[in-house]
């Protein structure tokens, strides 16, 4: 139970979670020949994609993950490499000149001063993308700290509710640190899922995983059963299932 990441759990819906990955990429200006840093890789395989895509000289994907690391490409291209790390305390001063992190900064709390961090270390204008999920609200997320503080004498927290912020927090931030020229925005991904069951399986894939470790594998796998029952009471068992997922989106430049 030492690394609760499942690659191929999580990229069960992988187109899904592959849209705010390429619609954030998209806001990255051309930049000849990039330096840059994938916070929060997983298992590379965007991180690839992202590398082509900026024509970058150097890509280095960083995950704290050594199971998404092990799935990372084996010969990666040239310029692309991957390790293990940990995206809260990564700091390279003036080193890079877009600094990338997808649906990964929500899992660490304090995201004023890890942005800063990541700031520093960017060159001059440099570039700063970020993707955080904004869905707490949603029974998925609400159902399950529900349940969990039901059975636990201390539950991890919701990441997304204790650490993301709101869209004009990230503005008034990124104004903060410098960045002469910013974007900020709410999108909601809609997503087509066969039923409500669904949902179960994709959050096994990412918030549910916190509580693998207090819960052990037999103990999580009864929790992941209850939560299930008690998540369709709540939306129902219905086929096809509509579920909207709240995401920030966020890109600042140093001018």
């Amino acid at each position: 139970m030492n690394d609760r990441w499942d690659p191929v759990q999580y990229n069960r819906f992988a187109a899904e979670r592959e849209q705010p990955f390429w619609d954030l990429a998209a806001l990255v200006e051309p930049v000849e020949r990039p330096v840059v840093v994938d916070l929060g890789c997983g298992d590379g395989r965007l991180t690839a994609g992202l590398h082509e895509m900026l024509g970058a000289r150097h890509t280095l994907g960083i995950d704290s993950s050594a199971a998404m690391i092990a799935a990372a490409p084996a010969q990666p291209a040239e310029g692309l490499e991957f390790a293990l790390g940990d995206l809260a305390a990564w700091e390279e001063p003036a080193s890079v000149d877009v600094a990338f992190a997808n649906a990964s900064l929500q899992w660490v709390p304090d995201h004023r001063a890890v942005l800063a961090r990541w700031s520093e270390s960017l060159r001059p204008g440099g570039q700063l993308a970020v993707q955080v999920p904004a869905n707490a609200d949603h029974p998925a997320h609400t159902v399950a700290a529900e349940l969990a503080a039901e059975l636990l004498a201390e539950p991890p927290p919701d990441p997304v509710a204790e650490n993301v912020l709101a869209p004009e927090d990230y503005a008034v931030v990124l104004d903060e640190l410098g960045f002469g020229d910013q974007h900020v925005r709410l999108q909601v991904y809609v997503h087509h899922l066969r039923s409500t069951r669904e949902v179960v399986e994709w959050v096994k894939g990412t918030t549910l995983t916190r509580f693998k470790e207090p819960f052990g594998q037999e103990g999580w796998d009864r929790f992941v059963d209850l939560y299930r029952t008690r998540l369709l009471g709540v939306l129902g068992d219905r086929s096809p299932y509509l579920y909207p997922f709240k995401r920030i989106l966020l890109w600042g430049r140093y001018s």
